[in-house]
């Protein structure tokens, strides 16, 4: 067997392949939409995956404001956030947040799942949630994948 042709590839910021790539939200399970988007940008449907380096796609979710959440979480769920101040906890369910900022849900579901360190805040901003069918990355040439194909 010859050891020379079966060596690892590991990718750097240089080789990284990254292309951008646009996800319809309507009607999709947010909780799945978010762990299929969260693995897109961190590359782990790429051959050369390399835990360490940015080697994902560039990311946008369109129709942000169509997404679905399954039982009650609608309602029930419960956002907390805290001002800073004594007494500042807040509390807001999807409900709410969807009627005010309707990408905040995608957003704050795809944060949850990358890594909490450097990298993950570096790969966060290959996210672009969309509120409307419309986008402002049309110049970047963006491929429209169906995320019911892959697994």
């Amino acid at each position: 067997m010859d050891t020379l042709s079966y060596k690892t590839i590991s990718a750097n910021k240089a080789t990284a392949e990254k292309e951008w790539v646009v996800i319809d939200a309507e009607n999709m399970v947010l909780g799945r939409l978010a762990s299929k988007v969260a693995k897109m940008l961190r590359g782990k449907y790429k051959p050369n995956f390399t835990p360490h380096v940015d080697c994902g796609d560039n990311v946008i979710v369109i129709n942000a404001e169509k997404i679905a959440l399954t039982g009650k979480k609608m309602t029930d769920k419960v956002y907390i956030r805290h001002t800073g101040y004594p007494g500042g906890q807040r509390f807001q369910s999807p409900l709410e947040v969807l009627a005010k900022y309707p990408e905040r849900l995608v957003e704050k579901a795809v944060r949850g799942m990358l890594p909490k360190n450097r990298l993950g805040r570096e790969l966060y901003r290959n996210l672009h949630v969309v509120v409307g069918a419309e986008h402002k990355f049309e110049a970047q040439k963006p491929k429209v994948v169906d995320l019911n194909t892959i697994k």
